[in-house]
């Protein structure tokens, strides 16, 4: 056999690999380049709860003709939306005086709106626009248990130890939440955490006794609960007001004058009817919103599954999806390679090396991301870019290394004997013989990011995941199928894609 031959058998699979890598980036890049609207000029934010994502829907459509708007849907908690507001990810978003006064800027309970924007002011930001409806806290518990127990007050509770609490985990954590309230009513249970979506129905099942609820919920009738009595007057009033940036305020004037409008226009009852509208109803959010500014109180009935899957949202949730993927594997590789070919020439920080990547798979997503969040100075793409790409270097270092230390020492020796340099060798014969094993662990990380990414939705940076977020925040199916098949499809596509490139490269290789 010719020297070259023999020194250079990786050659087939190394360039049929780089193709194949070329060609699944390629179809990425097709995905990106769908049409994309105009950068917006008023980004409107919401909380992961059915009111939040209606009101923001309102305003939203309220500023439409005046800027283009878009709307950051379920952006997760009180801490995360107003640090998107802090960061300018967001202009605007609907929220609550007592949420505002007591959790956000610590002031006392009855703060008025003056204190509040005195305290807001310094942050470039302002509260206005009140809508004309409270919201406020309270605890709940079905209404047969409540008879039974002659149980009608919050103060009751302390003589029922027994009874089995289940709270958000936001009002656990809440500085007008659990913990004051268990303080001030001197309440011996100790709650577990529930999602507010999911607690309807795990009271209904008996499955837990008492949860914590927003007033206007449109679901306290239909599962007949009593809502116990706040005798002690812990609870501020939640009154509905929007927060927003004072530059977007000039920025887009125009818009601004149409949503002050709003004020004053949503009484109790009518936001008790567009929840109800979207939770039991299962309207879209925008459906409601639309109806609600046409003075309308009817029309469009419920979605069906397919409606919800292939609905106006398709393409811009699959290729905020694709981005996230295709830029963070590609990132993921450009770093992980480099740290696997270490951990192979180095024994001494091979254990170092797979640790630490390791290490990273233990942290759970969502606290992961919090924690980027100031870090990098904002919600949306960025940080949860960093958290895929941190997700994603594990299989691609580990089967690097595995890889180059499964090259046969017979041929590192030939390579030797020939005079070739370390670099060489490694570009001419090892990675060619290890990228079979190599581009296994690239189709790895491909393939759990593509289900890792839906957790973008949480912080703002879209995909797939937003589906599942209102899912969960309505206790929807459909709505969680409609996210998550399309995700667990384009995860079949990319395995398959990569099980292409596998089998060309054995070919070539062969």
């Amino acid at each position: 056999m010719p020297a070259g031959a023999a020194m250079h058998p990786g050659r087939p699979a190394m360039s049929a690999a780089i193709g194949l890598l070329r060609g699944v980036l390629s179809v990425w890049l097709v995905l990106l380049s769908l049409p994309v609207s105009a950068a917006p000029s008023l980004a409107v934010g919401s909380k992961r709860f059915t009111e939040s994502y209606i009101l923001a829907e309102i305003v939203a459509r309220a500023a439409a003709p005046h800027a283009t708007v878009v709307h950051r849907q379920g952006l997760g908690n009180t801490a995360i939306v107003f640090e998107a507001l802090k960061t300018g990810a967001i202009d605007l978003y609907p929220e609550y005086t007592g949420t505002l006064a007591r959790e956000v800027l610590k002031l006392p309970s009855a703060a008025g709106l003056a204190e509040m924007r005195a305290a807001l002011a310094p942050l470039g930001l302002g509260v206005a626009v009140p809508l004309g409806f409270h919201n406020g806290y309270a605890l709940a518990m079905r209404s047969d248990e409540a008879r039974r127990r002659n149980l009608a007050s919050l103060s009751g509770l302390k003589a029922h130890p027994d009874l089995r609490l289940a709270l958000s985990h936001e009002f656990l954590g809440r500085a007008d939440g659990w913990a004051g309230l268990a303080n001030r009513y001197a309440l011996p249970q100790r709650p577990t955490g529930i999602d507010h979506g999911l607690a309807y129905e795990a009271l209904a099942k008996r499955s837990i006794d008492v949860t914590d609820i927003y007033t206007t919920d449109a679901k306290l009738a239909r599962y007949g609960l009593t809502v116990l009595q706040d005798d002690q007057d812990y609870f501020p009033r939640y009154d509905a007001v929007l927060v927003y940036r004072l530059d977007a305020a000039e920025r887009a004037s125009a818009a601004w004058q149409a949503i002050r409008k709003l004020e004053g226009r949503i009484g109790e009852p009518a936001m008790i009817a567009m929840n109800a509208a979207a939770e039991i109803d299962g309207k879209a959010f925008a459906a409601v919103a639309a109806e609600f500014l046409a003075g309308s109180t009817g029309g469009g009935g419920r979605a069906t599954f397919r409606d919800k899957l292939f609905g106006s949202d398709f393409w811009r949730l699959l290729r905020q999806h694709a981005a996230l993927v295709c830029l963070a594997v590609a990132i993921a590789v450009a770093f992980g390679m480099p740290l696997g070919i270490l951990a192979a020439a180095r024994p001494a920080l091979r254990q170092p090396v797979l640790a630490s990547t390791g290490l990273l798979q233990t942290v759970p997503s969502l606290a992961l991301l919090a924690m980027l969040i100031p870090l990098v100075g904002g919600i949306g793409t960025v940080p949860a870019l960093v958290a895929l790409v941190l997700y994603a270097l594990l299989p691609i270092v580990q089967n690097t290394c595995t890889g180059l230390a499964g090259v046969p020492p017979g041929l590192r020796q030939a390579a030797l004997s020939l005079g070739l340099r370390p670099r060489q060798r490694l570009v001419l014969i090892e990675l060619p013989l290890a990228m079979p094993v190599i581009l296994a662990g690239v189709k790895t990380a491909a393939v759990t990011t593509v289900g890792t990414a839906t957790i973008a939705a949480f912080i703002g940076a879209g995909g797939f995941g937003e589906r599942i977020a209102t899912g969960l925040a309505l206790n929807d199916h459909a709505t969680l199928l409609a996210g998550a098949l399309p995700a667990a499809a384009l995860a079949l596509a990319t395995q398959a894609l990569f099980a292409l490139a596998e089998r060309r490269i054995a070919r070539r290789a062969g």
